[in-house]
């Protein structure tokens, strides 16, 4: 066993009698030594009942023979940091949560590890390492939030941002707006739509790295508890039988990450975390190829924001793996990959059944033959950037209109709030990039704003930051490269025509290459203040087609 460096023969000594300081009894420090890596805290709400997950993944290590030990990884809530500078910290913790996932976890020299992540940055973070450190791992999360009801209605985090916009525009009282605040998060759990939580904790289950049930259980149902003894279960089964991260984290396992990716309508934030996992686990997955695969997948499922169905309508009618056995019935998925269950998805899948045809969409019957993400490229997008089309209302595919340049998300809100933004506006906010935020924002605020203020149908937002899975509507980002990086969005100036065709995978400005030309000779892009970890994190990372890695000589 790994453990034995730790704690085996008189040269370690001293290391069990610290063990025994823990508490360990000498049958405990004999039986293979399992780190649980607990992401929570009283600040996210989708953390606040891991506590719960831990204390039942520690059943299931013992239940199996293994010795539980839970140490922490950090986790920012992005609604609670979204809007100010706060937010410029949730994606660069990705990397502080596999380098100290890496410290913790080799440091002690664990023989295996269960991952219990829920939000966001966590997830991928928590993959990253586990791929980087290669040692039996299973994933649980702890599962999304239900949907609250307004009015009759399911409502989620979006619509709360969406009527701060209405507020706004005067559509809806203030009365109206705190019933919002009162009701659309009613549970603990990741925020209740397809937003990055929840679509990276189905695709970790796509992946191969969670049991069935891991990205759509409920946070708050009993099955949760019991699926996570079943995760402690299942990495004792891993340790026997030497069952490591990159054994299941293949090319193959990538493509079909990508392909469930589409046929979900997973958020944006997919394709900065797919290829940053992938990375870690020697695999070379380039964004270029989200097109190919989107051109031969169906979009099954429009959960919120893109449609009216929550994470509890997914996995009440079949889950992840009922999404799966429809788009294997188009031969788009490598039914051979193994999983943390010690059977290959093929096996895993078998006996899934669709048992809402409205809310999982038959491949007969999609929402789109094509799917859920674009890549686009053209002048001002060079390298690439990133569309959610499955939110996308079909009058926005194609789009045409003048630029409202902004060199920071206030400065944007500001304007839409403040009416200056019109039908036909193409809004470009630049300057937040991994670089140029720095820490890559995401632009929940003001894609919120302009649906909002009713412009949802008429107004696109560019920017070279991000967007919260929350968002929708024509909000393409991860413009590459980055103003700040000398990319041409930095060149953009106000009334320049841009042209969007997402069916084409096109965007361009109507600006001649003599013209741009012109402009940068005479442009030196800007560089915002920023110290202690940020600036740190922006002399190392890379671009967001990349994946915002950061370079590692």
């Amino acid at each position: 066993m790994r453990s034995d460096n730790a704690k085996s023969g008189m040269q370690q000594a001293p290391a069990r009698s610290l063990f025994r300081a823990l508490g360990l009894t000498e049958e405990e420090m004999a039986r293979p030594l399992i780190g649980v890596v607990s992401s929570y805290n009283e600040i996210v709400p989708g953390h606040m009942n891991l506590d719960k997950i831990v204390d039942a993944v520690k059943q299931g290590v013992a239940m199996a023979g293994g010795t539980p030990i839970v140490f922490p990884a950090i986790a920012v809530c992005d609604g609670i940091a979204m809007g100010h500078e706060g937010m410029k910290y949730s994606l660069v913790t990705r990397d502080l949560i596999a380098d100290s996932t890496e410290c913790m976890a080799l440091a002690h020299q664990f023989d295996g590890l269960v991952m219990v992540p829920n939000c966001d940055k966590n997830v991928p973070g928590l993959l990253m390492a586990a791929a980087r450190l290669n040692v039996p791992t299973v994933f649980v999360s702890g599962g999304p939030m239900l949907a609250g009801r307004v009015k009759g209605q399911k409502r989620s985090l979006s619509s709360m941002f969406e009527a701060v916009g209405s507020y706004a525009a005067g559509t809806m009282t203030e009365e109206e707006v705190k019933e919002f605040e009162c009701k659309v998060c009613p549970t603990c759990g990741s925020c209740s739509g397809m937003y990055t939580a929840n679509s990276m904790n189905c695709l970790t289950e796509v992946l191969g790295m969670g049991l069935g049930g891991n990205g759509t259980i409920p946070a708050v149902y009993s099955e949760r508890i019991r699926l996570a003894k079943q995760a402690g279960m299942a990495v004792m089964n891993m340790v026997e039988k030497n069952i490591c991260p990159r054994d299941i984290m293949t090319e193959k396992a990538f493509h079909n990450a990508l392909t469930m990716d589409m046929a979900l309508g997973c958020s944006t934030n997919s394709m900065l975390h797919l290829p940053a996992i992938a990375h870690e686990a020697g695999v070379e997955l380039n964004v270029d190829i989200a097109n190919g695969i989107s051109a031969k997948t169906p979009n099954l499922c429009h959960l919120a924001p893109a449609g009216p169905t929550y994470m509890e309508d997914l996995n009440e009618a079949g889950g992840i793996y009922a999404v799966m056995k429809e788009i294997s019935k188009l031969g788009l998925l490598n039914l051979d990959c193994l999983t943390v269950t010690g059977k290959t998805v093929g096996e895993n899948i078998e006996s899934a059944v669709n048992k809402n045809p409205e809310v999982i969409r038959t491949v007969e019957n999609p929402y789109s033959r094509t799917g859920g993400i674009a890549v686009l490229k053209g002048n001002l997008a060079p390298d690439s950037c990133v569309v959610k089309r499955s939110a996308v209302v079909p009058q926005m595919l194609k789009h045409e209109g003048p630029a409202r340049v902004f060199d920071c998300e206030e400065d944007a809100i500001d304007a839409i709030k403040g009416g200056r933004v019109v039908a036909g506006d193409v809004v470009v906010i630049r300057y937040e990039g991994p670089k140029g935020g720095p820490g890559m924002r995401e632009m929940l605020n003001p894609t919120s704003a302009i649906a909002g203020m009713g412009l949802g149908e008429s107004v696109a937002l560019i920017t070279d930051g991000r967007f919260s899975g929350a968002s929708r509507g024509a909000s393409i980002g991860h413009v590459c490269p980055e103003a700040a990086a000398g990319g041409p969005i930095g060149l953009v100036e106000e009334g320049d025509i841009i042209c969007i065709d997402i069916d084409a995978n096109t965007i361009n400005m109507k600006v001649s290459e003599e013209e741009l030309a012109r402009r940068r000779e005479n442009w030196t892009p800007k560089t915002k203040p920023a110290s202690g970890y940020l600036r740190r994190y922006r002399n190392l990372v890379t671009s967001a087609d990349k994946g915002a890695i950061l370079k590692e000589d």
